[in-house]
């Protein structure tokens, strides 16, 4: 048994201590951008580690890529494209997931093409300061 293994489970299993309060908090918000690349690393060292045998590193590396898939499912902001969908079952979350996934991919390939409503102009924001005043 080499020492490393135990290492890097130590490691994983403080990173899932960490995420924990992420899960049970229900104003979270994590974008899929940092969940989705987190879970499929946390898989991708799962199978490497447990290809060269090092079974602690790989079952904490696992955990932690399960920790993310939660997050991903559970803790994902809504997309515009499914502001009023409502969330119930697991059926439910993981259409959600799916559309989130989709609407992320999609804003990823055409980086251009962002909706203007997503800005907010110079003359609402002079409008809104001078407002302040």
């Amino acid at each position: 048994m080499m020492w490393q293994d135990f290492i890097f489970m130590i490691g994983s299993s403080l990173s899932i201590v960490f995420l924990a309060p992420t899960l049970r908090d229900t104003d979270a918000q994590v974008p899929l951008a940092t969940s989705a690349p987190s879970m499929i690393i946390g898989g991708v060292y799962a199978f490497t580690f447990a290809t060269l045998g090092m079974t602690f590193s790989a079952a904490g590396a696992l955990a932690a890529c399960f920790m993310w898939t939660l997050i991903s499912f559970f803790r994902a902001p809504r997309s515009p494209y499914n502001q009023s969908h409502a969330v119930g079952s697991f059926r439910d979350r993981f259409e959600l997931f799916c559309l989130d996934a989709q609407y992320w991919v999609d804003r990823k390939r055409h980086r251009n093409s962002i909706p203007l409503d997503s800005y907010v102009s110079a003359d609402t924001t002079s409008s809104i300061a001078s407002q302040a005043e």
